[in-house]
């Protein structure tokens, strides 16, 4: 099955995203990215599917996964039936790894652990359970205290003996995404949403920045990131809009101007179809709160939707 392409979005100012998923069954999704993924998986046992290695997996289970090996989890039930599966992801890129490794001695040992990471690695309960001691702190609303328990987390890796899980065979044609240089295209597009998103885009802008036809753009936005080019530029504006109202004290008319609608009137029948409340209302929940907390508790407890789609293909294969 190909693998769908997953899109990490790591939020503003932060360099490690942190995942905090609890589900009644884990489906199978089987996907990539071009991050590195750590993961450690509790009261769930079931398989994993790490490129051509397939392996039965049980509680506290720790597998550091190399960018664009696609790879999944897949589980019926949970350990206790009580409580859900939990999976804690950390998801980091190795460029900036690697030059902490470059300049910090103290970290020179993650430079060896990206290298040890090439076929993916699975630890020992012993080191999954030293990982849970600290996942309140790894869960904290602080992106910094986050950061600090992630590097302490990946540095004790580094001394631990892991088992590589996929053959060198998975790696043939992986650089080329799920087919042929899709992502790298969607990313181009992305990017150029992402830096001009309060403009006016228009579709054949960003066709031109792809290489491809708006046909092409369309399919390859509903494979890969699970929805269409407009619903994801409006998600993009709207993302941004809420930051602003909970961090800023501007008019909303301002800020729906800066997030990429000009007409304030259409602006707030949107934010209320996708919110559920007027944007003054919204504002007023962050209102003495930390504002900072509450945008982050939410990135840490969701997903991209880039796997949504994905989810209802799969089905039949679980």
């Amino acid at each position: 099955m190909k693998p769908a392409y997953e899109r990490v979005n790591f939020g503003d100012n932060c360099s490690i995203r942190v995942y905090h998923r609890r589900l009644p069954r884990i489906p199978f999704e089987w996907h990539h990215h071009p991050e590195y993924e750590l993961t450690l998986t509790l009261n769930s046992h079931g398989k994993r599917y790490i490129g051509d290695s397939i392996s039965d997996y049980a509680d506290e289970d720790l597998v550091l996964v190399p960018p664009n090996l696609p790879h999944t989890w897949a589980s019926n039930r949970s350990i206790d039936p009580a409580l859900p599966q939990v999976a804690i992801v950390i998801w980091f890129g190795g460029d900036w790894a690697r030059r902490l490794a470059d300049v910090c001695p103290e970290y020179a040992p993650l430079r060896n652990l990206l290298r040890r990471a090439a076929c993916g690695l699975a630890f020992e309960p012993k080191v999954a359970k030293a990982m849970d001691a600290q996942v309140d702190d790894l869960l904290s609303s602080e992106p910094r205290k986050r950061l600090a328990v992630a590097l302490n987390v990946l540095c004790a890796l580094a001394d631990a003996p892991g088992e590589p899980l996929a053959s060198p065979t998975a790696f043939s044609g992986r650089t080329e995404g799920p087919s042929g240089h899709e992502p790298e295209r969607i990313n181009r597009v992305l990017a150029m949403i992402d830096l001009r998103f309060s403009e006016p885009l228009r579709l054949s802008e960003l066709c031109e920045a792809a290489s491809v036809s708006e046909r092409s753009l369309a399919r390859y936005f509903e494979q890969h990131i699970g929805e269409s080019v407009g619903r994801y530029i409006a998600r993009v504006r709207m993302g941004h809009a809420c930051r602003m109202l909970a961090h800023t004290s501007g008019p909303v008319s301002v800020i729906a101007a800066r997030s990429g609608f000009p007409n304030v009137a259409n602006f707030n029948r949107q934010f209320k179809a996708l919110k559920g409340l007027t944007p003054i209302a919204y504002r007023k929940q962050f209102a003495g709160g930390d504002k900072a907390e509450a945008d982050t508790n939410s990135r840490i407890t969701e997903r991209s939707p880039s796997l949504q789609r994905n989810r209802r293909l799969v089905k039949s294969i679980a």
